[in-house]
């Protein structure tokens, strides 16, 4: 098994990672905020050229056959969420535009934004872009100004998803307002049949592309549930969508990708089942 983050590509300049854990009101959540000017220097780290590097010289493995491109309508709510790791590494995972209080809220893998059972060890230089597709960037970049994981994600690699709150655009824009919105379920017991999307970063693809397969959930040995939808490094974080409309694009969020076999293999990919933590997460994410 395998978790799904894109390979780490070393760079030579690397923004500042320093940000403050911030005190939860929640003490289930652990919280981090970024500093104004740190937000600035990172929606100038982030050029077009910096994210086709991401993927540009990857070596990992081919699509399975049950992973297809995702042509349209346009999945606004769907895209890259790119990243320096706490190594100063350049990567990516995918992420989605949820409904929330703030119209600002994102969902995605807890190891998306956070080193597991590492507290201090947060990810730093974080956007949004929705809708990537080749290098466009057709709604904008939205830089992230907090991330939310649930404690135990932190401190012992359990409930690996994660919130992140992007900033408005410059002209005052809220995300959900430009993009719309995927509803959120909780508790919500394997069995239903999901359409799962990423940007896998196989041969083919690099990243550069969202993909989709299907299928149905059923639960796993270690709590967490399964969907027979295998692929590669940079689909973490993406969504679960139950009840999916392919004309509206819409459906109900019920997991993120979180960890797979080999794509090769083709036995499928594993999310957390969202509980209360997940709950909490959204909560706490829809007040930063």
């Amino acid at each position: 098994m395998y978790r799904l983050v894109a390979p780490m590509l070393a760079v030579a300049s690397v923004v500042a990672v320093a940000a403050g854990t911030v005190p939860p009101t929640d003490t289930a959540i652990s919280t981090v905020k970024f500093t104004a000017a740190e937000r600035r220097e990172t929606m100038a780290y982030w050029t077009p050229e910096r994210m086709r590097a991401v993927g540009a010289s990857t070596e990992l493995g081919h699509d399975a056959a049950s992973v297809r491109p995702w042509r349209a309508p346009a999945m606004k709510t769907v895209g890259r969420l790119f990243l320096t790791n706490e190594k100063g590494q350049d990567t990516y995972c995918t992420a989605t535009a949820v409904r929330s209080r703030n119209r600002s809220t994102v969902m995605t893998a807890g190891h998306c934004v956070q080193l597991p059972a590492s507290p201090e060890n947060h990810y730093s230089n974080m956007v949004f872009v929705p809708g990537y597709n080749e290098g466009e960037r057709p709604y904008g970049v939205y830089v992230v100004r907090a991330i939310a994981v649930p404690r135990s994600w932190a401190q012992d690699a359990r409930n690996d998803v994660a919130a992140v709150v992007v900033d408005e655009r410059p002209g005052g824009e809220s995300l959900t307002d430009e993009v719309g919105e995927q509803a959120v379920a909780f508790d919500r017991e394997p069995g239903a049949t999901v359409t799962v999307f990423g940007y896998p970063d196989s041969q083919e693809q690099r990243g550069e592309h969202l993909m989709y397969c299907a299928g149905t959930t059923s639960k796993a040995p270690d709590g967490t549930q399964r969907v027979r939808c295998p692929m590669e490094g940079g689909s973490s974080g993406g969504p679960w969508l139950a009840g999916f409309d392919r004309r509206t694009g819409r459906g109900t969020l019920v997991s993120v990708n979180s960890f797979g076999d080999a794509p090769e293999n083709g036995t499928g990919m594993d999310g957390e089942v969202l509980g209360g933590a997940a709950r909490q997460l959204h909560e706490r994410a829809e007040g930063l």
